[in-house]
C-alpha cells in the first residue's frame, strides 16, 4: 500500500511561548492541526473545505502526543503528517515535529476523528467522498 506524508513548516510565535520561553505544551496540537491542513491541501479531496461541501464532518476523537525537545520563538517547526489507513469511518494520522535548524524530534503523536454525518450522528460506513479519495490515492484499508 502507498504512504501518502506532507511535510510542513511553522515558526513559532511569541503567542505561543510559555513563561520558560518555550513553546507551550497546547501549541503542539496546534501544529498537528497545521499539518492535518497542510495534507488536505497535498492529497485534495479530504481536506476541511471537502468535508463542509459534503455536509460531513470528522470531530477529534483521540489524540496523543509525547515530548522530546523544546522549540523557541523563532525556530522553525517542520510538521511531517503520515496517513495510517484504517477500517471503518475513520481519519488516522501520525505526526512528527522537528526543529528544522538542527533537525532534532521535538514531538511525536497521533489522532483519530470519526466521521459524523450533517445531523451530527456517528457513521458507521465510510461517506462516499472518502471512499472515492481513499481509491484515487490507493490507500483503501478496507482492500487489504
Amino acid at each position: 500500500m502507498k504512504e501518502l506524508t506532507d511535510i510542513c513548516r511553522v515558526t513559532v510565535k511569541f503567542s505561543e511561548i510559555d513563561s520558560m520561553r518555550r513553546a507551550w505544551h497546547g501549541s503542539y496540537v496546534t501544529y498537528f492541526e497545521d499539518g492535518r491542513e497542510s495534507f488536505g491541501r497535498h492529497y485534495p479531496g479530504i481536506g476541511y473545505a471537502d468535508m463542509q461541501r459534503e455536509g460531513i464532518y470528522a470531530p477529534m476523537y483521540d489524540m496523543h502526543l509525547r515530548y522530546f525537545a523544546p522549540l523557541e520563538i523563532n525556530d522553525v517547526a517542520e510538521i511531517h503528517t503520515r496517513y495510517v489507513p484504517k477500517l471503518g469511518a475513520r481519519l488516522d494520522y501520525e505526526y512528527e515535529v522537528y526543529r528544522e535548524r538542527d533537525h532534532v524530534l521535538c514531538a511525536s503523536g497521533s489522532s483519530t476523528q470519526l466521521f459524523i454525518d450533517p445531523d451530527g450522528l456517528l457513521m458507521t460506513d465510510k461517506p462516499d467522498y472518502y471512499t472515492n479519495w481513499q481509491q484515487q490515492w490507493g490507500v483503501n484499508a478496507d482492500n487489504e
